[in-house]
């Protein structure tokens, strides 16, 4: 649109690169408008990962240490979230499972029973459809099934089990036919980094960054196409402020830290840019934190901010010492779950609204890197699992930045275990209805904080991990809760809620059919902070394909539909 004063204008300011911001960008930008993204993060082309414990300890984001890393793990009191800071957003880090949100699901609102979404899913069908082709999932091929000893176990205990497992849509470019692993992805023009990219290599580093570029995620395949429909693809720009449009100007008022500087030896500087729209896409935490520290000059919002907050059930646990009956006796079965993708099948677990006896949930296979792997050969999991966390992190601590002040042999040996543990383990992770019973709100000093019962998911989860009891123990293995189990804690990699959908601003903070914040024209949201429960598996594709919704919505609004 040009320049207001010594500062750039646009059509629409996106804020956030994640399923929701990286989706805007392309639809806006192909429908002709003038878009600029901001995102925190840099750019992380492939190759450019830590592999090792100490450099994965300096990828993480925080500015005030002069960090600038791709995750982050927001610790509250009952519950934490691990978030990406990066072109590409989540899908930097997520495992590429790619399921619909269950028909049957959207009917009640979640067992909570407080309300239908205000969407169905009819409303995203066609928006599926069009993630799907711009994302091209393909399910683990068939050549690796039986041959990839974590998806056998998994099958096999999960059918032991009564379930019914399968082979989910993953967003990862595999080998065709009989080519090898690592055969060059051809590309039609070169993608927003400008490097090469290969076929997955079974390497199971997916939610650690895959270095080959073997992940369809967002930068290779939205981002790069939005970059060459003109949209201003700005990495290292932090939003810290906003205010709506004046009756002079009619134009948003976006102030953001710029950290391109730092790479040329300077300081971050502050920039103020103006846009008509302006579409938040943060993620859940993000956006609904920057609602929160803005809403003085938002007066109008909605009292449903904050609200409607869940962690989508996620729940990690372990099936370790895994063993099978050879000649009478157990032999140690070799999970190897350094070895595919880190999610190959999948298992539906019914919920009470189509036939189950509880909330509904997603059962997955879990993998991890090689270098991880070595950690856990070095340290017994079961002993970490039920020993004293913090004396554990203290030597974890002290081994990874090598402290030389202390023999750290006792604590050493207290959990050092076999070399083949590792090979026999496989996590287990779950996700689903979990009662979307969480508050946002900023504490006295102005930060985030989440206001989320362990006992009231508990029910919830004493359910999932049941049937992951005896998935493991179909396995010939024991099952182990995480640490932070123990501590009355879960951990999430899938925040939801704190800007609802809703029919109306006594229901949510946003409309289901633009994602425009109510009694802010132009303002909208886009990410996983509009879903008004938990998705219930794995979020990013409808998440995708609710911002496609809102693209439609938006480009109405605009006369370019």
């Amino acid at each position: 649109m040009g320049n207001h004063g010594d500062e750039s204008t646009f059509d629409a300011v996106i804020v956030g690169s994640g399923f929701g911001g990286s989706v805007m960008a392309y639809r806006l930008a192909k429908a002709g408008l003038d878009v600029c993204l901001l995102e925190r993060g840099k750019l992380w082309p492939p190759g450019s990962f830590p592999r090792s414990p100490l450099a994965l300890k300096r990828a993480v984001w925080d500015p005030k240490r002069g960090l600038h890393g791709f995750f982050n793990l927001w610790q509250f009191r009952e519950l934490g979230a691990l978030v990406s800071a990066g072109v590409g957003g989540g899908s930097l880090i997520y495992a590429n499972v790619f399921i619909e949100k269950d028909e049957r699901w959207f009917a009640d609102g979640g067992p909570d029973g407080v309300r239908p979404w205000p969407i169905d899913y009819a409303d995203l069908v066609q928006h599926y459809k069009a993630v799907r082709r711009m994302i091209n999932p393909a399910r683990y091929p068939l050549a690796y099934r039986d041959t990839t000893p974590k998806t056998v176990a998994f099958r096999e205990a999960a059918e032991a089990e009564g379930l019914h497992p399968f082979y989910p849509k993953l967003a990862i470019t595999f080998s065709r036919g009989h080519e090898p692993l690592g055969v060059r992805i051809k590309e039609d023009r070169p993608n927003i980094h400008g490097v090469p990219r290969y076929t997955c290599r079974l390497v199971g580093e997916c939610d650690a960054g895959c270095n080959y570029g073997s992940k369809n995620s967002l930068d290779f395949t939205y981002l790069t196409e939005a970059g060459y429909l003109g949209a201003s693809i700005d990495a290292r720009n932090e939003v810290k402020s906003f205010a709506p449009p004046t009756a002079k100007g009619g134009l948003f008022r976006i102030e953001a830290i710029d950290y391109r500087p730092l790479d040329d030896g300077g300081e971050p500087v502050r920039r103020v840019i103006f846009a008509r729209r302006l579409i938040l896409s943060a993620g859940s935490l993000g956006t609904t934190y920057l609602l929160l520290a803005n809403r003085s000059a938002f007066p109008r919002l909605s009292r449903q901010l904050g609200t409607r907050f869940s962690g989508n059930g996620d729940l990690i646990t372990f099936a370790s010492h895994c063993t099978r009956i050879v000649n009478g006796e157990p032999v140690l079965r070799e999970i190897q779950p350094t070895v595919g993708p880190v999610i190959t099948m999948a298992a539906r677990i019914p919920d009470t609204a189509d036939g189950g006896s509880g909330p509904g949930f997603y059962l997955e296979d879990g993998g991890y890197p090689a270098f991880v792997a070595w950690i856990q050969e070095f340290i017994d999991l079961p002993r970490l699992l039920w020993a004293d966390g913090r004396a554990i992190a203290k030597a974890l601590w002290r081994i990874v930045t090598r402290n030389p002040e202390r023999d750290l042999g006792d604590e050493i040996a207290g959990i050092a275990g076999d070399r083949e543990l590792a090979a026999g383990t496989l996590p287990l992770l779950g996700m689903g209805r979990e009662i979307p019973q969480g508050t946002m709100r900023l504490d006295d000093g102005g930060k985030l904080d989440v206001e989320w019962s362990f006992k009231l998911a508990e029910p919830y989860y004493d359910r999932m991990r049941e049937v992951m009891k005896g998935v493991a123990h179909a396995m010939g293995g024991k099952f182990h809760d995480d640490i932070l189990w123990r501590m009355n804690q879960v951990i999430t990699a899938h925040p939801l809620g704190g800007c609802p959908m809703g029919r109306s601003a006594e229901e949510g903070v946003v409309d289901s059919r633009t994602g425009q914040v109510y009694g802010y024209p132009g303002l909208h949201v886009a990410d996983g902070s509009v879903m008004p429960g938990p998705v219930g598996t794995n979020p990013s594709l409808t998440i995708a394909a609710v911002a496609d919704r809102f693209a439609d919505g938006i480009l109405e609004l605009e006369g370019l539909a």
